[in-house]
């Protein structure tokens, strides 16, 4: 059991709701990880309050609503655990059969190599702040995708030019990243199959500048006059002191412990996508086995490998196609985006493996709809003029836009 993986299942763990073999898996992995015994203490402690809290005024006129209200945030507590563990078991189903495992994976390696573009082409200072996060040598951290903490949770461990990728809504994949040599290793844990993706073109310059990508926002933000500094808040539970910097496209706000000025929470909006950065850990041990690029004891090499390459306005249109046909069943959703599409790529490789495509095709439509969310993050990035409005059009009526956008150094949009 990874770290993903052990962190879905910590509620019902807590609350005594895992059956035997789930209790003693992640009995085994608290065992040995910091991390996890640390998240597993939190939520031990949030229990006991909320109990003492219910005792403490059990007697008094307030009881009904305090009572009422400690009752309603258990029962979402518990729903979103039953929800969770549900989701784990829906993923690894997906993850056993090689057609869906193969255009699942095509898919979110390509929009998860690039999810951050670099956007800029108390008594504790914003300098103190940000001193750790220059000077880390190694940095660990967890990278939510969507600003309401319900997207797709990257675990980064990112050290010099080498970053170790794992994904909660693909939990048995992982990917190591060499940004020197422009390449990555993806590790399928499910079959023990291993591929390596050459990232050329404009996802290799996006992905080698990604270890830079904070420190630089950082450096600028420290000449930067009109830093905001927002004053003392309650972040996860913990005093903070936050300053928020802004950019062309882009806003940036960093929150720090108020007394050890070590990263908590890291807030960017890069165009229209948000992200939020927790969970730090600065210059701690990194197993050097762990980002290694070669193909681990036990794992064959799988026969698909993905060329990357460019994305095109067509593999958008592409993507659309998909989007709507295959996932949306003949209607464009709600939203497009990076965080929309991470999360509909279980159901993605599902669908295509219904399908019964021959293996070359699976993964080319896998492929397909990635570098066309790759696309839009280009564009979005970039800070060019761009509107969805497809949320409940058929797939076939042409008569009904469906996006349009403005390229850099159009004087017109596209359609």
């Amino acid at each position: 059991m990874n770290c993903t993986e052990c962190r879905e299942l910590l509620i019902a763990y807590v609350e005594g709701l895992l059956d035997e073999s789930q209790k003693q898996t992640v009995a085994e992995h608290l065992k040995s990880c910091p991390a996890c015994q640390k998240e597993a203490r939190e939520l031990t402690g949030l229990q006991e309050r909320l109990v003492q809290n219910g005792k403490a005024v059990a007697q008094s006129n307030l009881e009904n609503n305090v009572m009422n209200q400690i009752v309603r945030e258990q029962n979402v507590r518990l729903k979103a655990a039953a929800k969770a563990t549900e989701a784990l078991k829906i993923r690894r189903t997906i993850m056993k059969s090689p057609m869906t495992k193969i255009a699942a994976l095509a898919a979110v390696i390509v929009i998860a190599a690039a999810i951050l573009l670099n956007p800029f082409g108390g008594g504790v200072t914003f300098a103190d702040v940000v001193k750790p996060i220059l000077n880390a040598k190694t940095i660990i951290c967890d990278l939510i995708v969507g600003g309401d903490e319900s997207g797709p949770v990257m675990h980064e461990t990112i050290v010099g030019s080498q970053i170790r990728r794992t994904m909660s809504n693909i939990p048995n994949m992982t990917m190591v990243i060499d940004m020197d040599s422009a390449k990555m290793l993806v590790l399928n844990s499910e079959d023990m199959t291993a591929s390596y993706v050459d990232i050329q073109g404009k996802l290799g310059d996006m992905t080698q500048s990604y270890v830079k990508f904070l420190r630089d926002i950082i450096t600028r933000m420290m000449n930067d006059p009109n830093i905001q500094n927002l004053g003392e808040q309650i972040i996860d539970g913990r005093k903070a002191i936050g300053f928020t910097g802004r950019g062309p496209n882009s806003e940036v706000t960093i929150w720090a412990d108020a007394k050890t000025a070590l990263p908590i929470r890291i807030d960017l909006r890069v165009g229209r996508m948000h992200s939020i950065l927790k969970n730090f850990e600065l210059d701690v041990p990194v197993d050097p086995s762990l980002l290694s690029m070669d193909v681990p004891a036990g794992y064959t090499m799988e026969k698909a490998q993905f060329d990357l390459g460019n994305a095109t306005e067509q593999d958008f249109i592409e993507s659309l196609r998909i989007w709507a046909k295959i996932l949306g069943d003949g209607t464009f959703p709600d939203a497009i985006g990076s965080e929309n599409a991470m999360k509909e790529m279980p159901t993605l490789g599902q669908k295509i493996g219904a399908l019964n495509l021959p293996e070359d095709q699976a993964t080319q439509m896998g492929v397909a709809f990635g570098r066309g969310m790759l696309f839009n993050q280009i564009i979005d990035a970039q800070g060019d003029d761009w509107e969805y409005v497809g949320a409940g059009v058929k797939f076939g009526d042409a008569d009904k836009p469906v996006f349009w956008y403005q390229p850099q150094g159009s004087a017109t949009y596209r359609v």
